[in-house]
């Protein structure tokens, strides 16, 4: 690691110090800040991480759809990443084969293909055939795999600790924020069990489709580390001329594609996402069949309908529903933000893409564009959000392979009204109501039972019970100053009433003889009468100032 850093990091240094840094990546004003505090050149972090394995490969590509931390020149440094990896011995995966099926691999496919059709940094997928005669696609992870990737995670986040604690960049960025995200992901990627799951949500919501087919999964053939499901037949979503040659509208796919995905986003909350071509097989009877459940979404039911909000209003140019919508997702804090200079930002971003086709507009440019808006108004995106960002920008690029025509917007605006109605009927605000009802009386039966608990932890001294009441401080400190002068004009009062008893006072206690003034002689009786009233003319003068200066008089 030591080293690693070193080859990386004091290159890095070099590229400075001798000027070898791309000038246009230099000029860019959202890097400038990057570099002024020291962050690594965009090309040192990608060559650093390649050379610390897959694991981090894959930490890579993770940041590079974090655009809401990254400026846009680091982004596509990080899209570079490829997860490639040499797959592994035949051998090694049919012992993990027959470790997890607890048989020889003989007695459970008829047949199994040594050399893998795909291979990545977490698994790879082999094609076997079983005794029934059906076809399958087997994904294995690869031996050893977890182990390593636990290991690095505990060095991404003795890393990412130490670039928070000595950078000021890193303490912005928050990188073991970025680290659990990593892990939380990547830990799922490892149980099968979880893509197995995805595939039967998908073919539940989607089992009255006749665009798209959702593969089979073989539970039998299936455990934590290797999943069996159908094999697919058909054309790669990216080889267009095929389709023509089979007889398919390649503009059709792409219909059903942004079709599903509407379905996806505003009737289930639960989305595919990362729909590459390599991912995606058009059947021969032109039905779209995604292959692989990896990296999915989910979206409660909140979520969707402010994302229908979202989409609605950016078809109807309404950027007070946009605002609304951002706001309840949490994007923006309307206590903090500068939202007129948001909005007219925003509206200069998005306007000059309407009305446009799939083929004349470039989804991505709209991404880079709005993440700029993110980075100059400090706005972080949840995850979710931003994992719906990228899957249509996938979308969108499958859209211009398949040569579509189609608005995006235009397709997804039916769906998002049929969503928004839907959460006026009846039944649905009756059955929210209930929940509603259900989750206060909940409250209200806990209630005395937290007050009980509070109470007698503070009898025995094992909590202190403080009340404080903020919005009272005004209010006191203009009583506190009205009871101050009081007292002093009391004070003068009564200054000026002890010292005319003592002067004009007929008993004369201690006559000083005194050459003053004319003065040849001075009792202490008069003296102290004389001190009452300069002091009684001082306060007087203060009062009467700070009455003036206080605007109230």
């Amino acid at each position: 690691m030591t080293k690693v850093m070193l080859k990386h990091f004091l290159g890095d240094v070099a590229d400075r110090l001798f000027r070898r840094t791309e000038k246009k990546a230099r000029r860019h004003w959202e890097e400038g800040f990057f570099f002024r505090s020291g962050f690594p050149s965009p090309k040192r972090i990608r060559l650093f991480l390649e050379d610390l394995g897959p694991s981090f490969v894959k930490l890579g590509q993770l940041m590079s759809s974090r655009a809401d931390m990254f400026p846009p020149v680091y982004i596509e440094e990080f899209r570079k990443l490829q997860d490639r990896v040499p797959p592994a011995p035949f051998s090694e995966i049919k012992a993990v084969i027959e470790r997890e099926l607890k048989r020889p691999l003989s007695e459970v496919f008829a047949d199994f293909a040594p050399a893998s059709v795909a291979a990545a940094s977490v698994a790879q997928v082999h094609q076997a055939e079983l005794f029934t005669g059906e076809k399958t696609a087997v994904k294995i992870i690869r031996p050893g795999i977890a182990r390593k990737i636990r290991e690095d995670i505990e060095v991404m986040f003795y890393l990412a600790k130490k670039i928070e604690r000595f950078s000021r960049t890193g303490r912005i960025l928050a990188p073991t924020n970025l680290v659990r995200e990593f892990e939380r992901t990547i830990l799922k990627e490892l149980d099968m069990f979880v893509e197995a799951g995805s595939i039967e949500k998908f073919a539940h919501n989607f089992r009255d489709s006749k665009e798209l087919y959702i593969p089979k999964v073989y539970w039998d053939y299936t455990t934590r580390s290797v999943l069996t499901m159908e094999h697919i037949d058909g054309i790669k979503l990216d080889q267009v001329d095929a389709m023509k040659a089979r007889g398919i509208d390649p503009k059709e796919i792409a219909m059903i594609g942004l079709r599903s995905f509407s379905l996806q986003l505003m009737e289930f909350g639960f989305f595919h996402a990362d729909p590459h071509p390599a991912n995606t097989i058009v059947m021969y009877d032109g039905r779209v069949a995604p292959v692989d459940y990896g990296i999915t979404g989910y979206l409660d039911e909140a979520m969707m309908l402010q994302i229908a909000n979202l989409l609605l209003g950016f078809a109807e140019h309404d950027y007070d529903m946009i605002l609304d919508a951002l706001w309840e997702i949490g994007v923006i804090e309307r206590e903090t933000m500068e939202l007129k200079g948001f909005q007219l930002d925003l509206k200069d971003v998005t306007e000059m893409f309407y009305g446009r086709t799939l083929s004349t507009i470039s989804v991505k440019d709209v991404y880079d564009q709005i993440m700029q808006l993110v980075l100059k108004y400090r706005i972080r995106l949840p995850r979710n959000i931003l994992l719906l960002l990228k899957t249509f920008i996938q979308t969108e690029s499958l859209g211009k392979i398949l040569g579509s025509d189609a608005s995006l917007l235009e397709v997804t605006r039916p769906y998002a009204k049929k969503l928004i109605q839907r959460s006026f009927d009846p039944r649905k605000i009756g059955k929210t109501l209930a929940k509603d009802v259900r989750m206060m009386n909940s409250y209200l039966k806990s209630v005395p039972k937290f007050v009980h608990d509070i109470l007698e932890q503070t009898a025995a001294g094992r909590q202190r019970l403080e009340i404080w009441h903020g919005g009272f401080r005004d209010l006191y400190e203009k009583v506190e100053k009205a009871v101050n002068r009081f007292t002093v004009a009391i004070v003068v009062c009564a200054a000026i009433i002890a010292a005319s008893v003592v002067f004009i006072s007929t008993e004369k206690i201690m006559v000083l003889n005194v050459r003053l003034f004319g003065i040849e002689s001075i009792s202490l009786t008069a003296l102290l009468g004389l001190i009452g009233y300069g002091i009684a003319t001082v306060l007087g003068i203060w009062l009467i100032i700070s009455i003036i200066r206080s605007g109230r008089m």
